[in-house]
């Protein structure tokens, strides 16, 4: 009885706590940029990254989402710089962020065909104008001893 009992709390909590979960890599050249990419289906320039989908850990989504979007492969497995709550923008979803320093990285195949209009490197202290704010408050954050106020 118990079994079915903690399957029927375990059922409840999926759908009244039901997260989401996304990953972000900051990936930077030898010039000292960091990586960027515009989608074909929303505004401004992010960090390269995506959803975590079921069965995939944090790094396994990133490594994917990185190859995918922006065609890099980290070598070896990129840091974790933190886990951010993105409340503002979707209810109980959470961005997993890793940094991939110049040198930890290796360029591979893209297939980002249709997802992705445009890849450029940008100064992390001075980024393009059309940002996401996310992405600005981690660039402030990494670089410039900006506040982690722990959101996205």
């Amino acid at each position: 009885m118990a079994s079915v009992r903690t399957r029927l709390f375990q059922s409840w909590f999926r759908l009244t706590r039901s997260m989401t979960l996304g990953v972000r890599g900051i990936v930077e050249n030898e010039e000292g940029e960091v990586l960027l990419v515009r989608h074909t289906y929303t505004r401004g320039l992010y960090f390269p990254g995506g959803g975590v989908e079921k069965g995939e850990t944090s790094m396994q989504a990133l490594i994917r989402e990185l190859a995918e979007e922006a065609g890099v492969q980290p070598v070896p497995v990129p840091r974790l710089l933190g886990i951010y709550s993105n409340h503002r923008v979707f209810a109980n979803d959470h961005v997993v962020l890793y940094h991939i320093p110049a040198g930890r990285w290796q360029a591979c195949r893209s297939d980002s065909e249709g997802e992705i209009s445009e890849v450029i490197w940008a100064d992390p202290v001075n980024p393009p104008e059309d940002i996401t704010p996310g992405t600005a408050r981690r660039l402030r954050e990494v670089y410039a001893q900006g506040p982690n106020d722990g959101h996205w």
